[in-house]
């Protein structure tokens, strides 16, 4: 018997019954169910609605479902609706009719919010232990690649040198504000529903909703009851948090199979993260990480559809609610794997140190070229302008910046300075840039300690 059949006579038609089951996914809230469970039968003893006999029972029936769900051992009947009418229907099987006590004062809206904040709270508490293990991978790399110095790219064109280091160090920061987001999106969550019954609040002012918010460790009770059941803004929250992680992770997945083709030739993946070919056999494929950066793009999608399932929904509970999980969880699912994925193929890859050196255009320099004039007493954008004509005039000579005669800049420059070609070097275009948050190494050591520093952070 269905859990709401009072009200109706005739058997739910088979094809609707199926289609408004949701057993197939939300039977991984098993587990926090039950603790939502445990927590409201011993409100109602607290409230005097239980005994403690009955609390006794039904508490201890509770835990071997617990138990049982954990283990992997539990079989769901073939038209169980969902994971709280399972739960109800083993633990009736279990105690008895005692078991049809629990549900006092409660519904499955305020049950299936509660359920769900605390399941994304989890999922929170993972996917950062990930980030969290993703980032020590980058900053380890870091502080091996110390030395390395890396040609700088903006629009996919040679800007300016950097050092390795500080190119790893741009996405660890980029995971550390995920890591932010994720942990508002664990506080936001931690607002207990349960107490709200179907939406007016339950009908027993014996029950003491702070208590039952502590005891499930959430933070507080929300204060709305109509709003409690439907919000679903956490659940909208943390798939924006999953789809800017998956962004991220996009981000430096493409940067590294850029760098590990053969035109580039900077890094070299690990066999353990690579692929071959069917037919050609020279071939070494990078394909994790363009899984990486293909399933950034199903997090975003995720995101999008569940925004337009909530979009037109009236206020209370509705079953469209339903659908709330399963982006979720996929999201959570799919994030996990990627970011282990990346941490591996990071850790792993090898660095062509001279080859990245070497790739280093003088033209790069040119900036730094710029700035040296401008310590002469020139403007900047007179200096700006001398050094585009000297790189013009270059590659219409088929030379190098630092190439160019002597003579060409005297045109450009009168009382040109040889010397100022100084500049035109690679070290000391990189000690130039010492202001914090630079690339030059001394500013890329104190970031180097200041990574260091957030991964002792603590955000829960």
């Amino acid at each position: 018997m269905k859990l709401w059949q009072g009200r109706l006579n005739g058997k739910l038609d088979p094809v609707a019954e199926s289609f408004n089951r949701s057993l197939g996914f939300d039977y991984r809230l098993g587990v926090v169910d039950v603790q939502g469970s445990i927590a409201w039968a011993e409100a109602l003893h607290q409230a005097e609605l239980l005994d403690a006999e009955e609390v006794t029972l039904i508490v201890s029936g509770l835990e071997r479902i617990k138990q049982d769900i954990s283990a992997g051992t539990i079989e769901f009947g073939a038209g169980e609706e969902d994971i709280h009418s399972a739960v109800e229907r083993l633990l009736t099987e279990m105690i008895g009719p005692t078991a049809g006590k629990l549900h006092t004062g409660r519904s499955r809206n305020d049950q299936v919010a509660t359920d769900f904040r605390l399941w994304v709270m989890s999922a929170a508490r993972q996917i950062d232990g990930k980030l969290g293990e993703l980032q020590k991978t980058l900053l380890e790399r870091a502080e091996s690649d110390w030395q390395v110095v890396l040609p700088g790219y903006t629009h996919m064109q040679q800007a300016q040198p950097i050092l390795l280091s500080h190119w790893w160090l741009s996405h660890l920061w980029a995971f550390q504000r995920d890591r932010l987001r994720i942990s508002s999106i664990y506080k936001e969550a931690a607002v207990c529903p349960l107490g709200c019954g179907a939406l007016a609040g339950t009908g027993f002012k014996k029950i003491d909703r702070f208590q039952l918010s502590n005891a499930l460790g959430f933070r507080e009770p929300s204060p709305n009851s109509l709003d409690a059941i439907s919000d679903r803004d956490f659940a909208a929250d943390f798939l924006y948090a999953c789809s800017m992680i998956g962004i991220h992770a996009s981000k430096l997945a493409e940067g590294l199979m850029l760098y590990a083709t053969h035109e580039y030739g900077y890094i070299k993946l690990a066999d353990e993260f690579s692929t071959g070919s069917s037919l050609m056999p020279q071939k070494k494929n990078p394909d994790p990480l363009e899984l990486v950066r293909g399933k950034s793009g199903m997090l975003m999608g995720r995101l999008t559809g569940f925004l337009a399932t909530l979009k037109a929904l009236p206020s209370a509970y509705d079953k469209d609610l339903q659908e709330d999980k399963q982006p979720v969880f996929d999201a959570a699912d799919t994030l996990e794997t990627m970011l282990a994925v990346l941490s591996g193929c990071v850790a792993s890859l090898s660095v062509d140190q001279h080859r990245m050196y070497t790739a280093i255009d003088p033209q790069a320099l040119a900036t730094d070229l710029a700035d040296a004039l401008v310590e002469t007493g020139l403007p900047f954008r007179q200096a700006y302008a001398i050094i585009g004509q000297a790189v013009r005039k270059a590659e219409e000579a088929a030379l190098a910046l630092n190439e160019l005669p002597l003579s060409e800049w005297q045109a450009l420059v009168p009382n040109f300075d040889p010397r100022l070609l100084d500049a035109l070097d690679v070290e000391k275009s990189l000690h130039r840039r010492a202001a914090f948050g630079g690339t030059a190494p001394e500013a890329v050591a104190d970031q180097l300690e200041l990574a260091r520093k957030a991964q002792t952070e603590q955000l829960y």
